[in-house]
This record gives structure tokens, C-alpha cells and sequence, in this order.
């Protein structure tokens, strides 16, 4: 991973940010230490900074208008390492991170169909007759 992002424009993937955690780590020799464990913790913990960015803001309202660009920027720093770790513990632990979230969403379609779920964020499992 020698040099800044290649443009703009350059479309991300999945791919493109696994290749370049495995790169970036293998130009480290950090490889020994990205067990599934390790890159779990350090996830949990990137996790609870990003939560202490909102953590005393209580509800904000969508596309954050009233944050300064900084904090946007901040964010998005944070929000990048939770992303990242997440991608490179999917490939360590040989998990098509893509498809497993497609097949998810899939499946949380069946779990919550539209005529049950529309306009309620009530849990409820396909037994029961309405939300728990």
C-alpha cells in the first residue's frame, strides 16, 4: 500500500479493500498478528470510539447538519477503521464478506416481511402472529 488513494473517481469494492489490508499488513510483516481474535478485539475496540463520537449528542438528525466538517471528517475516520478491520477479518477468517451481507439481507427479507414489518420496529419471530 505504497501512496495515497489512486483518485476519486477509482470505484471501491470489497475487493479492492481486502487486497489492500492484506498489502498494507504484508508490508508491516503484521500478518502474524491478524489472528481472528486479535482483529475481533481490535474491531470491538474501534467500535467504542466510534461510539464515543455520538455518545453524549443524543439523537441527530440524518446527513448530521448541525456537525462541523471536522467532525465529519472524524467520522469518517472511524467509521473507515470499523470497516476495515471488519474486512480483514472476514478474509482471515475466509469469509466472503459481499455475499454473506447480500445473503443476509435476504434473509432478514424473509425474517421481516413487508406486510408485517412496514412501518414498525417491532422484533418478532415467523412462529409468532405479531411483534415481541
Amino acid at each position: 500500500m505504497t501512496g495515497a488513494c489512486g483518485g476519486e473517481d477509482q470505484s471501491v469494492t470489497l475487493d479492492v479493500l481486502t487486497k489492500k489490508m492484506e498489502e498494507f499488513a504484508k508490508e508491516r510483516n503484521w500478518e502474524r498478528f491478524h489472528s481472528p481474535r486479535n482483529l475481533l478485539l481490535a474491531l470491538v475496540g474501534e467500535v467504542g470510539e466510534l461510539s464515543e463520537i455520538f455518545q453524549w449528542k443524543g439523537e441527530v438528525p440524518r446527513g448530521l447538519p448541525d456537525w462541523e466538517e471536522e467532525e465529519k471528517i472524524h467520522l469518517g475516520e472511524e467509521l473507515s477503521d470499523v470497516l476495515l478491520y471488519l474486512v480483514r477479518l472476514s478474509d482471515i477468517c475466509g469469509v466472503d464478506l459481499g455475499k454473506a451481507a447480500l445473503r443476509k439481507v435476504e434473509l432478514n427479507a424473509l425474517k421481516y416481511p413487508v406486510s408485517l414489518s412496514q412501518n414498525s420496529a417491532n422484533k418478532f419471530n415467523n412462529n409468532a402472529s405479531h411483534g415481541v
